[in-house]
């Protein structure tokens, strides 16, 4: 802003001084060209300074704006990273083979060995995935047996529920292999408050061991109001 206050003053100064004249002009005419430069020099001088404050009008609204813009990416970023929700988990069988089958019609397979639990919504120790935010999630789980387990026929299948409402299943009963494995995998739209576990089905088994083949997996993919 002071330079361009210095440039009006030497602009207008410039218009005040006297310039040569060559020509036959009178005093008359000089002394009129002279008001006219005046004139000149003021009219510059204030067009600057419109300039000047215009462009600095500008400037402030462009700040304005891109300041406003920055505060509300950062809000939308800030609100998805504390509404992460993902986990992962497994049957632990502490390296050594075992085989477990459901002891009742309802009954929740706990993968008691986790890998992930962002958000802390899965618990071991029920099995049970409690929806942390209200959202669209991916769902994946995969269930495998071992006709080589003690005293396990071969049939490996389970369901999985939301809420003690089936919404997928994975089986594969098969009389000629050694070993039988399913997985699903699902997108859900589930509200927050929901629970989502894997029922194990009646005669049927579940084996592993340190290969963990059995896994029960889910993240939310985007939020939801």
């Amino acid at each position: 802003m002071k330079v361009f206050m210095l440039l009006c003053l030497l602009y207008s100064a410039y218009g005040q001084m006297p310039s040569p004249s060559f020509g036959w002009n009178s005093p008359e005419d000089q002394a009129e060209g002279k008001e006219c430069r005046d004139s000149q020099g003021a009219c510059g001088c204030c067009t600057m300074l419109l300039e000047v404050d215009r462009l600095k009008a500008s400037f402030n609204k462009t700040l304005s704006q891109l300041e406003s813009d920055y505060k509300s990416t950062k809000e939308s970023f800030d609100n998805f990273k504390a509404r992460r929700a993902a986990f992962s988990a497994t049957l632990s069988t502490n390296g050594s083979p075992r085989c477990i089958s459901a002891t009742s019609t309802n009954q929740y397979i706990s993968y008691n060995h986790v890998l992930l639990n962002v958000g802390s919504g899965y618990d071991p120790d029920t099995g049970i995935f409690t929806v942390p935010f209200s959202g669209v999630y991916s769902i994946t789980f995969t269930v495998y047996s071992d006709a080589g387990a003690p005293k396990s026929q071969l049939a490996a299948c389970a369901r999985l529920q939301v809420n003690s409402e089936t919404v997928a299943a994975a089986l594969d009963i098969n009389k000629f292999d050694h070993e039988d494995s399913s997985s699903q995998v699902i997108a859900l739209h589930l509200y927050e408050g929901d629970q989502v576990a894997v029922n194990i089905h009646n005669e049927c088994f579940l084996c592993d061991d340190s290969g963990r083949y059995n896994t029960f997996s889910g993240f939310l993919l985007y939020h939801t109001e």
